[in-house]
């Protein structure tokens, strides 16, 4: 008796798994909104392999205030970039190669982007704003090359700092996901010695 509701919970089990694996690889139903299915998506998947960042926009790795946090709707709340703690005058530098798209202002702040070359279509399109320009509409940059300086005003951080974003015509992505594994990275972890143990020869 004990045996076969022991077989019974198991078999029950591997349905419940099966089940599961079923409903996690089948299509979305058809019904689903594209706006959701596109939202949901992985940025790297929409993006089409986005790694092609070879600097950090300020700085060597500079602190992360706020990070990327997507809407749950087109017009929801959320933070369409990431904030780098940065001071004012810091110079600003493209992330990758492309073609300066627009430097000016916007609703009061000072906003410079750039569309990435060899991106797909329509381009990734990179913008770094409060950012006074020290490049025009058209111009041709590269990768590390300053675009301009931090503004000193204009900045939403409560801290000073660059907004940067990235978009793929009108879907903002995150741009965390243009810079490599090497430039995400962070130094070798290094071990403190312990009181009362030796140091290894």
């Amino acid at each position: 008796m004990r045996k076969s509701a022991f077989t019974r919970a198991c078999a029950r089990l591997v349905l419940l798994v099966v089940l599961t694996l079923a409903a996690l690889s089948a299509p979305p139903p058809p019904g689903l909104s594209a706006a959701w299915t596109k939202a949901a998506a992985p940025a790297d998947e929409e993006a089409g392999a986005p790694a092609v960042g070879q600097v950090w926009p300020v700085g060597v790795r500079p602190r992360v205030l706020r990070g990327w946090e997507p809407p749950a709707t087109a017009y929801g709340r959320g933070h369409r970039g990431v904030d780098l703690a940065a001071p004012p005058g810091t110079p600003v530098r493209a992330v990758a190669a492309g073609r300066v798209s627009f430097a000016g202002r916007v609703a009061g702040k000072d906003v410079v982007s750039v569309e990435l070359t060899g991106t797909g279509e329509p381009p990734l399109r990179t913008t770094y704003e409060p950012v006074r320009a020290s490049v025009t509409e058209d111009d041709e940059v590269t990768a590390g090359q300053v675009v301009g300086t931090l503004a000193p005003t204009g900045s939403h951080c409560t801290a000073p700092c660059v907004h940067w974003g990235l978009l793929r015509g009108d879907v903002y992505l995150d741009p965390l996901t243009l810079l490599p594994p090497w430039l995400l990275r962070r130094g070798p972890s290094r071990l403190l010695p312990v009181l009362g143990v030796p140091v290894p020869g």
